[in-house]
């Protein structure tokens, strides 16, 4: 699949692991991309079984289209450009509910070879949208454009991992205490 920021290879399969504990929570996925132009929904669609988890995506590159299909505001791409830690929050925002999922997974960056509106090669920016929030993560990555490719798809899929734990444990707490009691 590619190496991950630090050029190392992933153990398993990022895209294996989200879709088997969506698949658990029975819980949806949309992708909305601009910097990996496919290559993202092209790692969720290879895992067997994803179609009951997958909900499909938006390849957003050209910037209108950002704000055209995938709901982000215009004045936002006309103040801050496409690259940008709230555009990659409405992207995946924007995204997720004109998909129907419960999970929206979102790129968008400079993978070169030239700097973009003054933004340096290999700034990029993943954002989830989900059940419980919106959370973007910031990316400084080196080396060539299929390297900052690749390694934005593992890292976007790291994070949806993160934050699917996240609503694990914030369910596993609410079970355990679905009335509040003990809290005073």
């Amino acid at each position: 699949m590619g190496t991950d920021r630090k050029h190392e290879q992933p153990a398993g399969s990022p895209a294996a692991g989200v879709v088997h504990s969506l698949h658990e929570r029975h819980e949806t996925l949309a992708t909305i991309e601009s910097l990996t132009g496919g290559l993202l929904s092209a790692s969720v669609v290879e895992i067997a079984g994803v179609s009951g988890v997958y909900r499909g995506g938006l390849v957003v590159y050209a910037t209108e289209l950002k704000s055209e299909l995938a709901g982000v505001p215009a004045e936002l791409l006309a103040e801050r450009g496409p690259v940008d830690p709230d555009v990659a929050a409405a992207l995946a925002e924007g995204g997720r509910r004109r998909c129907g999922a419960d999970w929206g997974l979102a790129t968008t960056g400079v993978a070169g070879p030239e700097p973009q509106d003054g933004k340096p090669v290999g700034l990029v920016y993943v954002a989830v949208s989900g059940p419980i929030g919106t959370d973007v993560q910031q990316l400084d990555l080196d080396g060539g454009r299929d390297h900052i490719r690749s390694a934005a798809v593992i890292e976007a899929l790291r994070l949806l991992a993160e934050r699917i734990r996240d609503a694990d444990q914030a369910d596993a707490t609410r079970d355990a205490d679905p009335a509040g009691a003990g809290h005073r």
